[in-house]
C-alpha cells in the first residue's frame, strides 16, 4: 500500500487531493499520511459514514440517496464533487459501499463498492465487487480508490 500511496502523491505533485470515505472510515487518509511529506498534496478528508453526513456536509442530494441509495455510482460521484468543493482541492476521491456483515435495502450484496472521482474536468464512478472479510474489503477499496486517482492523473 505504501508504494501505491507514494506513486499517487508523486503523480499529483503540484496539485491537491482530498477524500470522502464511508466504509473505509478514514483508511485512505491514513494510508496517504503514512508517507512523509504527504501534506504537500493531501489536504484532508471527510468521513461520511452516515447518510446525514453525506447530505449535510458533502451536499449529496437527498433525492439521490432516496432514489439510488448510499451505495451507488450517483452517491459516489456526488461525494467526490462535494468534498472537492468543500475542501477546495484539485482532485477528490470518494468511496461508499458494503463491507459487511449484510447487504442493503437496494439489493446490493456485501462487497459492493463504488469509488467516485472528481477533478476540474471529470466526474466518474466505478463499481467494484470485492470478497473476503470486512477488513479485506476495506483494504481492497482503499487500493482501488488510489488506483482510480492514478488512472486519472496526468
Amino acid at each position: 500500500m505504501m508504494s501505491l500511496c507514494c506513486e499517487v502523491l508523486e503523480r499529483l505533485s503540484g496539485k491537491t487531493l482530498v477524500t470522502a470515505e464511508s466504509l473505509t472510515g478514514g483508511g485512505i487518509g491514513a494510508a496517504l499520511t503514512a508517507v512523509p511529506g504527504s501534506s504537500e498534496v493531501y489536504k484532508g478528508g471527510v468521513i461520511s459514514y452516515t447518510n446525514w453526513v453525506k447530505a449535510h456536509v458533502l451536499g449529496v442530494p437527498g433525492e439521490v440517496l432516496e432514489t439510488y441509495g448510499a451505495v451507488s455510482a450517483q452517491t459516489a460521484q456526488a461525494m467526490a464533487t462535494g468534498v472537492r468543493r468543500l475542501l477546495q482541492a484539485d482532485v477528490a476521491v470518494a468511496v461508499t459501499g458494503l463491507a459487511g456483515p449484510g447487504g442493503d435495502a437496494f439489493g446490493n450484496p456485501v462487497g459492493t463498492v463504488f469509488v467516485g472521482y472528481a477533478d476540474e474536468k471529470n466526474v466518474q464512478a466505478v463499481e467494484c465487487h470485492f470478497s473476503g472479510s470486512r477488513e479485506e474489503i476495506r483494504n481492497q477499496t482503499i487500493a482501488r480508490a488510489l488506483r482510480l486517482v492514478l488512472e486519472n492523473a496526468k
